[in-house]
């Protein structure tokens, strides 16, 4: 082009990596650019061609990317690329012919610069050539810089002083009557490590409280009867405000009267208490706080009050920018301490503990929580490994075990994770099973292949100890992973069944839509990453169950290069920031955690994150290219 003129200058600069590129270097580009006309069904480029001579961004129009040259289907269609994207960048870089077929999918112009010139090009502009070199890496970059702007701006308005005391308040208040004795109240202050605790009459009135700070003036300096009436030792002037109060009216209370704590009151009865340390102390909930909290809960109503605190934690680790890989492991870690605790209080609370039966029990994790991903959307998917002590049978430790799996259930499900509705519990008896009895399954699945064993190979190969005795999930494992790794047969029927869920690219749109033109990020987006992970994995004897761990480390053993495992991970990570902010957002709005789920419309997604996410789907199909060559599919 001999002369720019401004609309073409503004159309490149809409668009990635150009708007992030200098002026002088974009304006070189389009000087060095002619513009190219495809009819609808036109090749544009084919590897029969040779090296590619040609870097091209597409002005208006489609272009699909065929592996099928001789055909143009839906089947053959494995991308599909729309204004503002460029191609084809893998083949330029190694100056080698493209690997498939490039076609107008309609009519189409193109932005074209010679080969010699896109080399030029990648030498003088930094961004321009960390696009072309990590390509998805660097769209995520893009995304990730809008998403925490996004986020920081709700984080902070959460965590201000402007937010309402009801923001704030951190667990149910501990009540006692006024006639309760001063040991009593001691004893319960000291066991749920708590700094005050308010009396209030039978309809929830508050009458007095006592903190720490006076335990020392008025208890143990005047050597107080512990007998007495609790009442007669605390104190009545209560600081008193309303849950629609704001945080800094709480602040400026304390700081007039002098008081730690304000008691939040509606319709004259107890709803909660604020303290110093609630509004200075912590600007956002601490990870140590609350892995103490979990450790130390005694009751589920601290439980669930710390498994609504690992929801705040995810918000704001969202707002700093934290990644997803890191995020996802965080939630998941929080929720196997709150599920240790939950289990390990259900055991002490049957009389287990320092017995037989359970030193020889492993609560196990299965699904996403086994394999570390877990959003803010996840239902219970557990079972029991146990080993049977001498005088018992299999069955007699099933019919003591199984009670006390259905108690943990429920206390799951207060907290906050729904009862798996397949019934993948622990408190299933075909799911509480000793060492030899898992074996005897997995046989029967390995062997088998049914489709119901191919379903249950999805949920059961992601196990993990959570808590217990975790050599026996060990010896599982390891067991498992000589034997998968000498069964073709099955993991040919595992690739099989994984092909039949394909990304939801689309021919005329950019993605397929189901019901309310959404969809399902889990099952479309995320699943086709972790069924082949996990095949590649059973392939190479790797005993990981993170996704992320099972591509990285069944890379070599399968051939796998670097640069695709990393493209991979990149658009696995993607969809995963979209599922937790979906959830987050979900939350925000007040829905429980039974009506969060993962279908979003991919029409209400900005231009950046619907570009990224086609990406991403493409990745998956690449993927998937990859298993069907491997077995032959």
């Amino acid at each position: 082009m001999s002369a720019i003129h401004p609309s073409e200058l503004a159309f490149i600069s809409r668009h990635a990596p150009f708007d992030h590129m200098e002026l002088v270097h974009v304006l070189w580009m389009l000087e060095r650019m002619h513009l190219g006309y495809y009819a609808e069904g036109e090749v544009i480029v084919t590897p029969e061609q040779g090296a590619v001579d040609r870097f091209l961004v597409i002005k208006q129009g489609m272009v699909h990317g065929e592996q099928n040259v001789a055909h143009a289907s839906e089947a053959d269609t494995w991308l599909e690329l729309a204004e503002g994207e460029c191609f084809p960048l893998g083949a330029l870089l190694a100056k080698r012919p493209v690997a498939s077929t490039y076609r107008a999918g309609s009519d189409t112009f193109c932005y074209e610069l010679a080969a010699a010139d896109f080399s030029v090009l990648i030498g003088l502009s930094g961004p321009f050539r960390d696009f072309c070199t990590r390509r998805i890496a660097n769209l995520l970059e893009h995304s990730k810089q809008v998403i925490q702007a996004q986020y920081s701006n709700s984080s902070v308005e959460q965590q201000s002083l402007a937010s309402p005391l009801s923001a704030i308040i951190r667990r149910t208040p501990v009540t006692c009557s006024p006639q309760t004795t001063v040991r009593t109240v001691l004893e319960v202050m000291h066991e749920q490590r708590i700094g005050s605790m308010v009396a209030v009459d039978g309809d929830g009135r508050p009458l007095g409280i006592l903190t720490l700070h006076d335990v020392l003036e008025r208890i143990a300096l005047p050597q107080t009867d512990l007998t007495q009436a609790v009442i007669n030792v605390m104190s009545a002037h209560l600081s008193i405000l309303p849950p629609q109060a704001l945080a800094h009216e709480a602040a400026l209370l304390m700081a007039k009267q002098g008081f730690r704590h304000v008691l939040v009151v509606e319709n004259e009865r107890l709803v909660g208490l604020v303290s110093e340390k609630d509004l200075f102390a912590l600007q956002r909930v601490g990870l140590r706080q609350i892995g103490s909290t979990i450790r130390y809960a005694e009751t589920t109503e601290v439980l669930q009050q710390a498994a609504a605190d690992i929801r705040k934690m995810a918000h704001n680790m969202m707002a700093q920018g934290v990644a997803p890989e890191q995020l996802t492991q965080f939630i998941s870690a929080f929720n196997d301490l709150l599920t240790a605790r939950v289990v390990e209080l259900e055991c002490k609370a049957s009389g287990l503990l320092g017995t037989a039966l359970h030193d020889g029990l492993c609560w196990m994790a299965l699904g996403s929580e086994g394999r570390f991903e877990q959003t803010l959307n996840t239902d219970q998917d557990n079972a029991i490994i146990f080993a049977v002590p001498e005088g018992m049978d299999e069955e007699q430790v099933r019919t003591q075990l199984l009670p006390l799996a259905k108690r943990i259930n429920d206390t799951l499900a207060l907290c906050g994770f729904p009862l798996c509705k397949g019934g993948i519990m622990a408190s299933n008896p075909k799911w509480c099973l000793s060492l030899e009895e898992w074996k005897h399954t997995f046989s029967g699945w390995i062997s088998g292949g049914s489709p119901e064993a191919l379903l249950h190979a999805s949920i059961f190969f992601d196990f993990r100890a959570l808590y217990g005795a975790p050599h026996l999930a060990e010896d599982l494992r390891l067991w498992l992973a000589r034997v998968a790794s000498d069964s073709n047969l099955f993991l040919h029927l595992m690739a099989e069944n994984a092909l039949r869920n394909r990304p939801p690219l689309g021919l005329v749109r950019d993605f397929v839509v189901g019901k309310e033109n959404t969809l399902d990020l889990k099952v479309n987006g995320i699943t086709p990453f972790v069924d082949a992970a996990r095949i590649f994995s059973l392939a190479a004897g790797v005993t990981q169950t993170n996704t992320i761990q099972r591509l990285r480390l069944s890379a070599a053993k399968m051939n796998l290069h670097a640069s695709e495992i990393d493209a991979w991970i990149d658009a696995l990570l993607f969809i995963q920031v979209l599922r937790l902010r979906h959830h987050d957002e979900a939350s925000t709005r007040g829905l429980c955690e039974d009506a969060l789920d993962n279908r979003i419309d991919p029409e209400k997604l900005n231009e950046l994150d619907r570009r990224i996410l086609k990406e991403a789907f493409r990745q998956a199909r690449k993927l998937q290219a990859r298993l069907a060559l491997e077995y032959h599919l």
